[in-house]
């Protein structure tokens, strides 16, 4: 019962984060206003552009977002027996990093709205097949993982920060905006590949959720239980991996998302993977709407990345956890 309480919770939570996304902006709009201009939609009129062009795909990227890369952040800490592990440690978000900046610097990004996040995804699945491969050789352990992600991490951030000095000013704006996280982008094109690869994935990774479970046991007593550690860790690895990158192409390198919204939750759900894989969804979801909302309102008409919002929430909240556990 307390399960559900938590999931009634959350998702209270979200639908009140969407409301705040939908009401708050350059133009304000009441409770009645949304719902008249969503059950009566005029086509034309500027609160229907503001709300149905610019502000419903928005919130729809940034909860399909949230949820993924909470739900894949809960994956990786659970294949690497880790809670501070996320997408950055397996350097895939570094991949996505590199593959934008090569798109943005190169000129491919201004051919067309799906080149960006094409670019993006290109370079996440590379970096995902170095690691793969790089940890296959040592038989995926997790230290494999770790160190082969460190180190590809290392490799696409060096490799971003020469290609950003020797770029012009125009292209290093739109470089820099990417590797903060930008949500703005309304092309449904760019959002339904996000939305497909999250929904189902998460839904795979939901039915994996014992697999998990017995994972975060040990090698010998999931062999025991009669579960393939090392094909397992493989493909919880790429469901994973293929989630933020799907999320992470179109969204940009957004932090603390995979990596706090999973050990929040797993405070209030418990350690059961089938439960923190839902909760950590609606929380993610939640969480990176709420952010998004606050970025583009706090000192409007000046929107500031969303990534530094989850930045600077996620860094207080790891501090202050830390000053409560080293105070008790």
């Amino acid at each position: 019962m307390k399960k559900y309480n938590v999931f009634f919770t959350l998702l209270a939570i979200l639908g009140f984060s969407i409301f705040l996304a939908l009401s708050l902006g350059t133009m304000t709009f009441s409770w009645s206003e949304i719902l008249h201009l969503i059950l009566h939609r005029t086509e034309g009129s500027i609160p229907g552009t503001i709300l149905w062009q610019l502000r419903i795909p928005r919130i729809v990227l940034a909860v399909v977002t949230g949820a993924g890369l909470a739900a894949s952040g809960c994956v990786f800490q659970a294949l690497l027996r880790n809670p501070l592990a996320d997408s950055y440690t397996l350097g895939i978000s570094g991949g996505a990093a590199l593959g934008a900046t090569i798109g943005i610097v190169s000129g491919l990004a201004n051919i067309h709205a799906l080149f960006l996040p094409l670019c993006a995804f290109c370079g996440t699945i590379v970096c995902i097949y170095a690691v793969y491969q790089l940890a296959a050789n040592n038989r995926f352990s997790n230290h494999s993982l770790i160190l082969s992600g460190v180190i590809l991490g290392f490799i696409c951030a060096s490799m971003v920060l020469l290609l950003i000095a020797l770029t012009n000013a125009e292209k290093l704006y739109s470089t820099l905006v990417w590797l903060t996280g930008d949500l703005s982008s309304t092309d449904p094109a760019t959002i339904i590949i996000p939305f497909i690869m999250t929904t189902l994935g998460l839904g795979v990774l939901v039915l994996f959720s014992r697999e998990l479970d017995v994972l975060t046991l040990g090698e010998e007593k999931a062999a025991h239980l009669g579960i393939d550690p090392e094909m397992m860790r493989k493909i919880l690895f790429i469901i994973a991996s293929l989630i933020t990158a799907a999320c992470v192409s179109v969204a940009g390198v957004v932090g603390f998302v995979g990596l706090m919204v999973p050990h929040l939750m797993r405070r209030f759900s418990g350690n059961g993977h089938r439960s923190l894989l839902i909760a950590s969804a609606i929380g993610g979801a939640a969480f990176l709407t709420l952010c998004d909302t606050f970025a583009r309102t706090v000192i409007a008409p000046i929107e500031l990345p969303v990534g530094v919002i989850t930045g600077l929430v996620g860094g207080i909240t790891f501090f202050v956890l830390l000053l409560r556990k080293s105070s008790s």
